[in-house]
């Protein structure tokens, strides 16, 4: 069985704990992590299936090392490839622009011929506009999460996600459920 590379981005911390709490549920013997920012095109051409987590910046903007990573994520040719997305925001502070960034991910892929898998329901969320949902099917591209109001609902989130791209992946094992 091959390993999903795990890559994320992240300025405060809050999408690196998201990435270390994905790895813990799926098994650290399944993912290899990686910081964007300390990455070649090589890693991630690496490896089949991938899970990329990227937060939003104020007014809808990239983190700074995907920002730094953009031209080369546009080069890589992601045929054949599985990628689950994880994406943070605030969805009240910025709820113009909730996710934009995991939107703006999501069509690079998959214009570079990614399969996206992990779509997340849109309920119990409130913003006006992002570009992370899927038209018409009251989904976003990924995982959604806000560690600024719905912190405490993240672990649960993470637990339902996690089994559900373990199960979309064809991962052999357990997926462990966390509170943390």
């Amino acid at each position: 069985m091959s390993k999903i590379g795990l890559f994320y981005g992240s300025d405060e911390g809050n999408t690196e704990s998201v990435a270390l709490r994905i790895r813990a549920r799926l098994g650290e013997d399944k993912v290899d992590l990686f910081d964007i920012a300390d990455v070649t095109q090589l890693d991630i051409a690496n490896f089949q299936q991938l899970i990329f987590g990227i937060p939003t910046w104020d007014f809808g903007q990239i983190q700074s090392d995907w920002e730094e990573f953009w031209e080369e994520v546009q080069e890589i040719d992601f045929t054949g490839k599985t990628v689950a997305l994880f994406g943070l925001g605030d969805q009240f502070g910025y709820g113009d622009y909730f996710l934009d960034a995991m939107g703006m991910l999501n069509d690079v892929i998959v214009e570079r011929g990614a399969a996206v898998i992990g779509h997340w329901p849109i309920e119990g969320y409130e913003f006006e506009a992002s570009k992370a949902e899927v038209a018409g099917e009251a989904k976003f591209v990924g995982l959604a999460i806000d560690e600024d109001q719905q912190e405490e609902m993240t672990a649960e989130r993470l637990n339902r996600w996690c089994q559900q791209i373990a199960e979309e992946f064809a991962l052999e094992g357990d997926v462990l459920e966390l509170d943390d």
